[in-house]
């Protein structure tokens, strides 16, 4: 067998992580069965790489990270040149838009699959990104949410919840519909329709009234 270089076998084991993060899980998948799609003789192959699964994961998600990003910063510069007033149908459907190009590989289609079981991992609830997240096109765009969603008087606590609930919402359905893709089902609706809705839909629950039974958490003693 041919030797492999340190890039190659980094790449390697990434693509391996891709396909088994995806298909069982980020916790599920195992180590070594990462490590043997990979075509890795050395065991500790992910440990010697990445340091460990996070690390490895961290890996994973930088790439796909990486992807979205290129589609997603030019039209969040779009939004912000021609904002008039309210954007946030214009920020949801950027979003939306950069997630969507993941769809088209069925690498990005797994990567989608993998991001849906981290998605209150992202840092929303705290206003603190995740490493991969700081300083991106992705961060800039959920703090302008958060500010427009402020402008309305949505109290903090309900205001990042809310958030983190539609990043979840859009993160869970293009993870299904890249299941649906990979497994080669039928979806419901072409998807120029099921993104329309999907940008619908998150801008309306993001815009949802504030409840009027609304109270601050108390502690139950």
């Amino acid at each position: 067998m041919a030797r492999t270089s340190g890039p190659e076998t980094r790449e390697k084991l990434i693509l391996a992580a891709e396909e088994l993060f995806a298909a069982q899980g980020v916790h599920g998948a195992q180590l070594r069965d990462v490590v043997a799609l990979a075509g890795q003789a050395n065991p500790s192959a992910v440990q010697y790489h990445f340091g460990s699964r996070a690390g490895l994961l961290d890996a994973v998600m930088a790439g796909r990270q990486a992807r979205t990003e290129a589609v997603l910063a030019p039209l969040f510069e779009a939004v912000g040149a021609a904002a008039e007033g309210d954007d946030l149908k214009g920020l949801v459907a950027a979003l939306v838009t950069a997630e969507a190009s993941e769809l088209r590989t069925d690498r990005g289609r797994r990567c989608l699959r993998i991001s849906a079981q981290l998605s209150h991992e992202s840092g929303v609830r705290t206003r603190t990104p995740h490493p991969t997240l700081a300083g991106t096109a992705y961060w800039r765009l959920i703090e302008r949410v958060a500010d427009r969603l402020a402008d309305t008087g949505l109290p903090e606590p309900l205001l990042l919840e809310r958030l983190d609930l539609a990043l979840t919402v859009v993160g869970a359905a293009m993870a299904d519909r890249a299941r649906q893709y990979l497994d080669g089902t039928e979806p419901l609706t072409g998807e120029a329709l099921f993104l329309a809705d999907l940008v619908e839909t998150t801008t309306a629950l993001l815009r949802a009234a504030q409840p009027e039974q609304a109270h601050p958490r108390k502690d139950p003693s």
